[in-house]
């Protein structure tokens, strides 16, 4: 997360009624139904804006772009591919576009999946079939992409804070910036937060990440070593390796375990003394 854009190696996937206050740059972007974007939206790959979404900068893509029906983009539309675009929609800085261009309001994504296993079932592939249903809905955030972003429906991304209606899960060596508010949070390893978090359920910290604020939880937090809490933590319980930093206070009223390394299980006297 930058001063105004988002940065995503993979691809970003943003739910029915969110709001970004960001632009975005990844290699493809699918939003749905009324869906704000504050800055530019830019991708190396197709670009789908669903019905009543606004951008509130420039959209540029390298390849298609499927724009729905009352779409707003209050800066310029450059496509370097096929343009699909439905009625009534605004373009305030004007389109450039290499393909062909049609206009007809694009098909939606459910519907789009939908039609392609009809197909894939007419033709009787059904093992094509199951592999296609088992990427789809496998509850496993590897099936989605290590480097992609998906953004629940309704969720709301400022400067100031990130919040979901649902479960936050972060990967690994990410930058983020805002006040995490979400039910629960799966962080990996080596990511950066400048900013607190605030959940309702169990908070999960990687090995070696930095979060520059507090921490406050109505379930469990665990910390792994290395992990660098520049606040406080206020929670149910709390594990935390031996490794890991906390600056401030750490009050739990359902206990503290320090995690100790498994190397440090026993000593060399203790071993000696088995030995006799």
């Amino acid at each position: 997360m930058e001063e105004r854009t988002i940065v995503v190696d993979g691809d970003v996937i943003a739910g029915n009624h969110s709001e970004i206050k960001y632009g975005i740059i990844a290699h493809s972007a699918i939003l749905g139904e009324r869906v704000n974007v504050t800055g530019d939206l830019v991708t190396t790959g197709d670009t789908r804006i669903d019905i009543w979404s606004e951008i509130g900068g420039n959209v540029k893509t390298d390849e298609n772009a499927y724009i729905g029906e009352f779409v707003t983009i209050d800066g310029k539309l450059v496509v370097k591919g096929d343009l699909d675009i439905g009625n009534d929609v605004k373009i305030n800085g004007g389109f450039e576009a290499k393909g062909w261009i049609v206009v007809r309001n694009p098909v939606p994504v459910i519907v789009y999946l939908f039609l392609y296993i009809s197909e894939l079932l007419r033709l009787g592939k059904d093992e094509e079939v199951e592999k296609a249903l088992g990427e789809l809905f496998e509850d496993d955030e590897e099936s989605i992409g290590l480097n992609s972003m998906v953004i629940p429906n309704g969720s709301k991304i400022s400067m100031d804070s990130i919040r979901v209606p649902s479960n936050a899960i972060i990967g690994s060596k990410c930058r983020l910036v805002g006040n995490i508010r979400a039910t629960s949070l799966d962080m990996a390893n080596e990511t950066t937060l400048y900013g607190s978090i605030r959940t309702i359920q169990d908070v999960k910290l990687g090995t070696d990440n930095v979060i520059h604020g507090n921490i406050i939880s109505r379930g469990n937090v665990y910390v792994a070593a290395g992990t660098h809490i520049l606040g406080e933590i206020n929670s149910q319980s709390i594990k935390i390796h031996e490794s890991a930093r906390v600056d401030g206070v750490m009050r739990a009223p359902g206990g503290i375990i320090f995690e100790r390394e498994e190397d440090d299980a026993l000593s060399d006297n203790e071993l000696m003394q088995l030995d006799v």
